[in-house]
């Protein structure tokens, strides 16, 4: 029996902070649970929340390294949020000038999904609930 209980949240660091809290408060429609400026560490720690759940952090640094992050590279692959209706939220997206892959379809469940990418290029996934 495993120990572990939830997901308890996933860790971004953004390369432009105000760009980023933008693309995921507006854009993703995330909330704001709280906003930390650590002074010592001249770093923004952002806490968001996905539908009340499942708890995102912002990070900010001064010049953080880069890494790749396509779908493809070593490490984490991407970051898929569940959607009830992804014609609907390709579409609020699209209006929002953000640009998504065509939809391919899961051969394993059926469900329909899609890419796209936060300022950074970080790959996220909008999946059918």
């Amino acid at each position: 029996m495993s120990f572990l209980q939830a997901l308890h949240h996933v860790a971004i660091i953004c390369a432009d902070y105000e760009r980023s809290k933008r693309f995921y408060t507006e854009t993703l429609g995330l909330t704001v649970v709280q906003e930390t400026y650590r002074a010592e560490r001249q770093s923004y720690k952002l806490d968001l929340a996905v539908n009340g759940h499942y708890q995102i952090e912002l990070f900010s640094f001064p010049n953080p390294p880069a890494r790749p992050s396509r779908p493809e590279a070593l490490g984490l692959r991407h970051l898929a949020f569940a959607v009830t209706d992804i014609d609907a939220a390709i579409a609020d997206l699209n209006s929002k000038g953000v640009e998504t892959e065509p939809v391919r379809t899961d051969e394993l469940t059926g469900k329909r999904f899609t890419f796209f990418a936060d300022p950074d290029g970080l790959p996220l996934e909008l999946y059918a609930a």
